[in-house]
């Protein structure tokens, strides 16, 4: 019996080694769950007469989970993937569309043509080319092309009412890759364009919006904005934590909002410079802008000056609020101006409603909590420690460019009297900011003096009275 047992143990052993190594001697083939890291879609969208068309071009190999017919060592087998790319086609992108006529959600668009090209093909260069070359002749059926280098191209079209009415996108196509960036044209009846290019899946986009539409989507882009930078709101913390009351706060706020949007709007118009390194060189004088008026607070220089101060700082934080405004900016359709103003609008907005909630919590924290000076003193050191930590990092980034001095030419020439032009508004604005501030100084001065310097707060502390800035 032991023989025979032995026998058996030896025989299953010798089976599984033996299925072992034709598994391992079998050529490895690419799973089909693997997500690429990097897609680019290319896509045009046109309204003609009562149909519209989609055009879109994306990588073969974002469509996983489905085997496609394969010939050789891996190429595709084109004369067989006729079915297979056209529900990859449906499954992986037409599902994931939706598209809107004034509003109303459009049936799901129809697949009019559907077929294989080399990632070396051109054609999805304008929109003519892209059509005729999607409704032309298919590739050879000889063709050799590894089906993971293959792109598919596909036309969809969708039933409208006008090709005048008012169309937009949900385009959810970020399941596609790891990263997904998509560079869309909107193609007017009167063949201009509106180019997008966006990362991820950005949401409701109108192809052409209307002013108030525009307006609407960049006040709310410009309110989150604010609430989401961290260290425009440290900045803002700063500025106010010693000056609580509306006169003490009116010269400082302001001066900050007219210093940031001026830069905003010069860097939208294109006077910001275009260097690599610029950004990096914004980012660490916003720290830094963060460590001064800490600093400031805790050896309690006057507030005489404070709103020069942060019109200064305001002017840095623009170009920062303009970053933010880069990627975006292309949503504005033909509304530039009106969706500049609109996002300043909303950083203003966001600006209002973060003090709304910041200068009660600092009242109630200095009444029930801490003494005044004290508080100040702790929270600007606070301030002062991150606003310093960021500063080092980024400088570190900073000093990796390689910052050279442009040459003298006409391009240069040119730069030069626009900044000159903007030198010279920004003076103006000062210089009226000056005399409007002037009327406030007196009884600002009576006020507010006494703001960081310690004998103002401590002395009405001594008295029993209420803080000097409330």
């Amino acid at each position: 019996m032991k023989t025979f047992a032995w026998r058996r143990a030896l025989w299953w052993g010798g089976t599984g080694l033996f299925a072992a190594t034709l598994l391992g001697a079998a050529p490895a083939r690419p799973s089909a769950h693997e997500i690429p890291a990097d897609v680019l879609v290319r896509a045009f969208v046109k309204p003609e007469g009562t149909r519209l068309r989609l055009l879109i071009r994306v990588p073969l190999e974002a469509m996983r989970d489905i085997e496609f017919p394969t010939t050789g060592p891996g190429y595709l087998d084109i004369a067989a993937a006729g079915p297979t790319i056209r529900d990859a086609a449906q499954l992986w992108i037409s599902d994931y569309l939706a598209l809107f006529e004034d509003g109303d959600p459009l049936p799901t668009g129809e697949i009019v043509g559907v077929r294989v090209s080399l990632p070396s093909d051109r054609s999805f260069g304008a929109y003519e080319d892209a059509l005729a070359h999607v409704m032309g002749p298919t590739l050879p059926a000889s063709t050799q092309i590894p089906w993971q280098q293959a792109m598919l191209d596909v036309l969809f079209e969708y039933p409208i009412q006008s090709d005048r009415a008012e169309y937009s996108i949900d385009p959810g196509l970020a399941h596609l890759g790891l990263r997904t960036v998509t560079v869309l044209r909107f193609v007017l009846p009167d063949r201009a364009e509106r180019l997008y290019q966006y990362a991820g899946n950005p949401g409701l986009v109108r192809l052409d919006p209307r002013w108030y539409q525009a307006a609407f989507r960049f006040v709310a882009l410009g309110f989150e904005h604010i609430l989401d930078g961290i260290d425009h709101l440290l900045f803002l913390l700063c500025l106010v934590v010693p000056f609580r009351s509306f006169r003490g706060l009116v010269p400082i706020v302001t001066s900050f909002t007219v210093a940031h949007s001026i830069t905003l709007i010069a860097s939208a118009m294109g006077l910001a410079p275009s260097a690599l390194w610029f950004p990096p060189l914004i980012e660490t004088l916003i720290a830094l802008s963060i460590v001064y008026m800490a600093l400031e607070n805790i050896v309690g220089a006057g507030g005489n000056r404070r709103w020069i101060i942060a019109f200064a700082f305001g002017l840095v934080h623009g170009f920062g609020f303009s970053f933010a405004l880069r990627e975006t900016v292309q949503f504005a359709g033909g509304h530039l101006l009106t969706s500049l103003l609109s996002f300043n609008v909303g950083v203003e907005l966001g600006q209002l409603f973060v003090l709304v909630l910041m200068i009660p919590a600092l009242e109630l924290l200095f009444r029930k909590g801490v003494p005044e000076r004290l508080g100040i003193i702790l929270i600007s050191a606070l301030l002062a420690h991150t606003g310093w930590h960021w500063m080092t990092e980024r400088w570190s980034v900073l000093v990796q460019y390689d910052v050279r001095w442009p040459g003298l030419n006409a391009s240069f020439l040119a730069a030069l009297l626009r900044w000159l032009m903007l030198g010279l508004i920004l003076v103006g604005v000062v210089w009226v900011l000056r005399g409007l501030y002037g009327r406030f100084a007196p009884a600002t001065d009576a006020g507010e003096t006494g703001a960081g310097t310690g004998g103002g707060p401590g002395k009405q502390a001594s008295e029993g009275g209420s803080p000097a800035y409330s």
